[in-house]
């Protein structure tokens, strides 16, 4: 059977009964600078991994604020920490505090859903 090149994309409706909004607590707590991004795109269109790989700093930030940790998990590490995105913020946002905390974040996630 042919698909003529389409495909179905999985739904983008956030399920607020399963919301996790732990990580994005934990991340604007620590990084109150988070909460004034607006995603404009700066960060991404300089981001050195992002010419290199698949990886998108808009898309993290959609990621932690959909509570969607698990697939954050996997595109966080593509990170190189380099500092672009930060001194192109124009809401000067502290992007790689916010990559680190984000990855600390998941580590405690992680141990404490382990220790239950």
């Amino acid at each position: 059977m042919n698909k003529f090149g389409f495909t179905t994309q999985e739904s983008r409706a956030i399920d607020y009964g399963q919301f996790d909004d732990r990580l994005l607590s934990y991340v604007q707590h620590h990084e109150p600078t988070f909460l004034i991004c607006m995603s404009c795109g700066a960060c991404t269109a300089t981001c050195s991994a992002g010419n290199l790989i698949d990886f998108n700093i808009r898309r993290l930030s959609l990621l932690i604020r959909r509570g969607e940790i698990l697939q954050l998990s996997n595109e966080i590490d593509k990170c190189m920490l380099c500092g672009k995105c930060t001194l192109v913020c124009p809401r000067g946002i502290n992007t790689r505090n916010v990559i680190m905390l984000i990855k600390k974040g998941i580590s405690q996630i992680k141990q404490s859903e382990n220790q239950n």
